[in-house]
């Protein structure tokens, strides 16, 4: 499998500040797409690295912003702890526009895809930056009277757990309706699984309750993410 390369970088903000991320480099740079990857509540850690590296190696110049400002936790009270003090507008509009701007330097195409609270941030990010060309929303959305459905211009893929603890499914079908009126191009998938379940490290003893990775349905994902931004991010 051919090699990405990732390293920690530091970009500006509209309004000045300064943040930093991991980015991740595919082999043959000129003409690649890039995706902003924005993390689950657990902060910036190795298994975001590894869907940013992942990305890197099917083709894509891929960057996690670091929302947590270098802190990161395994402990689901601290993780609570860490996304309850997040202004999700703030990082909707300010750290994830800096790392899309910060992305447009280097590619014509720029595509957000989150987990479970950076899922929620996707969807708010689609709402608020008109430059973003797709979103992949993986099992989170914020309240959907946060969502200005008519101004999600960009194709977005949704998929959800049907036993998610966390984001009841019945909500995602809200979504769906709501997205659906705006008419967006919206491709939502659902899984007979649990919430996290393409997350590698959401399995075996120890791990946080109500969560669980599925091997067979993360790959299936995955393959279904890669053809949705084939199809929507190469020219």
């Amino acid at each position: 499998m051919k090699q990405a390369h990732g390293s920690m970088v530091t970009f500006n903000r509209p309004d000045g500040q300064a943040v930093q991320g991991y980015l991740a480099r595919p082999q043959k740079l000129e003409g690649a797409p890039a995706v902003v990857v924005i993390q689950e509540w657990w902060g910036l850690n190795d298994q975001i690295r590894g869907v940013a590296d992942r990305l890197a190696r099917s083709g894509y110049l891929a960057l996690v912003p670091d929302l947590y400002r270098g802190k990161s936790t395994v402990e689901e009270e601290e993780a609570h702890h860490l996304m309850s003090g997040l202004n999700f507008g703030d990082a909707a509009t300010q750290d994830v526009s800096g790392a899309l701007a910060y992305l447009k330097q280097q590619a014509d195409k720029v595509a957000v895809m989150g987990y479970c609270m950076g899922g929620a941030l996707t969807l708010l990010a689609l709402s608020n930056l008109p430059e973003v060309a797709a979103g992949v929303v993986w099992y989170g959305f914020p309240p959907l009277e946060y969502i200005d459905a008519s101004k999600i211009k960009a194709p977005v893929l949704g998929h959800w757990a049907t036993q998610d603890a966390f984001f009841a499914i019945e909500t995602v079908d809200a979504l769906e309706k709501k997205l659906n009126e705006a008419q967006v191009d919206v491709e939502f998938h659902r899984y007979l699984a649990h919430h996290a379940f393409a997350n590698e490290d959401a399995a075996g003893p120890g791990r946080i309750p109500r969560t669980q990775f599925d091997p067979a349905w993360a790959q299936q994902a995955w393959d279904r993410t890669l053809t949705f931004l084939g199809r929507t991010m190469w020219k």
